[in-house]
């Protein structure tokens, strides 16, 4: 596992787009994704001093990426819902993704993702809040694999909330619908300062 911030991730963008593709192909997002997007939308993070991704390998492979910033660092979109409801994004940091290759989910790799996370936030100080958000999907849609446990569960016993109504709305291509939009909701939760 490795943690890299700021310009030092500028190495990475192309793994965590490929990463970003490859998951994401799969339910609950069935994103259909391309390089040159990911790259734009990465850039962000190469461009904020305050940023992370924590790298997991095999290797000299990225097999799984986790990635965050502060949430001023990030586009308006992401700020004005938590604004809406009286947070201030200023205080809070936020994790764009978490993306694990599936052969390699099951051994604990996405605590130490959170952890670094936060443990990073907390290293910059100044904020108060973490928060992440997950797309919202109909549990009766029939695209839903058999047997898909969401990760509700995992981010409950990591002490996030669910935030209903405070949601922001993204367009993708979906495979054989083209662009949709789509409701991410977010999960905040109280960033505890180093004791």
């Amino acid at each position: 596992m490795a943690v890299v911030r700021g310009a030092d991730i500028t190495p990475y963008l192309d793994d965590v787009a490929r990463l970003r593709i490859a998951v994401f192909a799969h339910w609950p997002y069935l994103y259909e994704g391309n390089a040159a997007y990911e790259r734009d939308y990465l850039a962000a993070y190469a461009r904020s001093a305050g940023s992370v991704f924590v790298l997991a390998f095999d290797g000299d492979t990225v097999i799984g990426a986790s990635t965050g910033l502060p949430l001023l660092d990030d586009t308006d979109a992401f700020s004005r819902p938590l604004a809406a409801h009286g947070v201030d994004a200023a205080r809070v940091f936020y994790f764009g993704e978490s993306v694990l290759l599936p052969a390699w989910r099951g051994r604990g790799i996405g605590h130490a993702f959170f952890d670094a996370r936060e443990a990073h936030a907390r290293a910059l100080g100044g904020f108060n809040t973490t928060a992440f958000c997950a797309v919202d999907r109909d549990p009766a849609d029939p695209r839903r694999p058999d047997g898909h446990r969401d990760n509700d569960a995992f981010w409950h016993k990591r002490g996030y909330t669910r935030r209903d109504g405070m949601a922001v709305t993204l367009p993708w291509k979906e495979p054989g619908r083209g662009e949709v939009s789509h409701t991410l909701t977010f999960w905040t939760r109280a960033l505890e300062p180093i004791a």
